[in-house]
């Protein structure tokens, strides 16, 4: 009788200590993963994740879980968030709390699409963007803003005229063209662009596959240079033939951008980036040794990087309103 009250005691003062933690964590903005040993210790990379498509809500975590496991850094997830809610909600264009973290950041790993984040959650972007510091994009991060009407954010719109093309192009090397490759039709072989066969950044990276269809480009800004030019294929396998009717086209390139503080910064943009690209492990090594580049690490890319998955790695299918419902940033702490 005596031990059933103690032990019943120790229950109930448990519970005051146990509440308040749980009440902090679901108002954090994002989540933070605290990276093992590993090269990367020390660094702090941020990713600004928001896009209704492609499911970067589920392949930015498990990118960000191998860059702190496996290779030491710290990693900082933001989502697209529920204003009501607080849940992950990529439909959400207007709202990415928590971007006071790149103030101390050493990379911005950037995937989103079509935002229009409030004047305060854009000017983090831009002064990050402004600083100097470098830059991994993917995918739709191409026509990352939609600003309409008289907004004095509108000049970031993919569309902009001045700068040509908006944050994509201006930053990133280029802004949304149109799909080249047949959407969920013909998928993609990546392979290295002339001469660029040693490049750091293909260190132990083989041939890529993957679901995402070539984006169409006009020719890329600036002093950016290809690293990775991509196949249109006749289907949606990784033996399947190479359509010759449609011309190759950059899917990674390299270049730097000079923002109001003058100091150049190094950007790495790929038009990859459906879900499914991040179960080819050498699309997972490609991001992971851009962001070593990013960073001026080239030196410490590993001859193999481990890329191994941490923890299930099942995305939902691309699509828009498709997303895993009731996710908080939370619920990608490492295990």
């Amino acid at each position: 009788m005596i031990r059933t009250t103690c032990l019943l005691l120790a229950f109930v003062f448990s519970l005051p200590i146990l509440a308040p933690c749980s009440a902090a964590c679901a108002n954090e903005p994002g989540v933070v993963l605290q990276g093992a040993e590993g090269p990367g210790a020390g660094k702090h990379i941020v990713f600004v994740i928001g896009d209704e498509e492609y499911r970067s809500e589920e392949s930015m975590p498990q990118l960000a879980k191998i860059l702190a496991k496996h290779h030491g850094f710290k990693c900082t997830l933001l989502f697209a968030k529920n204003k009501q809610t607080g849940l992950v909600d990529p439909m959400t264009v207007d709202n990415i709390p928590g971007l006071e973290a790149l103030e101390d950041a050493d990379l911005m790993v950037l995937f989103i699409r079509f935002r229009r984040l409030p004047e305060e959650q854009m000017q983090r972007i831009l002064d990050y963007t402004n600083s100097g510091r470098p830059i991994v994009a993917l995918r739709t991060s191409t026509h990352a803003f939609n600003y309409k009407g008289q907004s004095p954010l509108a000049r970031w719109s993919w569309r902009s005229k001045d700068p040509k093309g908006g944050y994509g192009r201006a930053v990133l090397g280029e802004t949304w063209i149109a799909h080249h490759g047949h959407h969920n039709v013909e998928s993609t072989r990546a392979l290295p662009a002339d001469g660029q066969e040693d490049h750091p950044i293909l260190q132990g990276v083989g041939e890529i596959w993957g679901p995402s269809d070539v984006y169409r480009i006009t020719t890329l800004s600036g002093d950016s240079k290809p690293i990775l030019t991509g196949y249109v294929l006749t289907g949606m396998k990784p033996d399947d033939p190479v359509n010759t009717e449609k011309p190759t086209m950059p899917v990674a390139w390299t270049k730097t951008y000079t923002g109001t503080e003058g100091k150049p910064s190094r950007v790495f943009t790929t038009t990859m980036g459906h879900a499914g690209d991040l179960k080819d492990p050498d699309f997972r090594r490609l991001l992971v040794n851009a962001c070593f580049w990013a960073m001026g690490m080239e030196d410490s890319i590993p001859e193999r990087a481990n890329v191994e998955l941490v923890g299930p790695y099942d995305p939902l299918p691309i699509g828009f309103g498709g997303y895993r419902k009731g996710v908080r940033p939370e619920d990608h702490r490492l295990k």
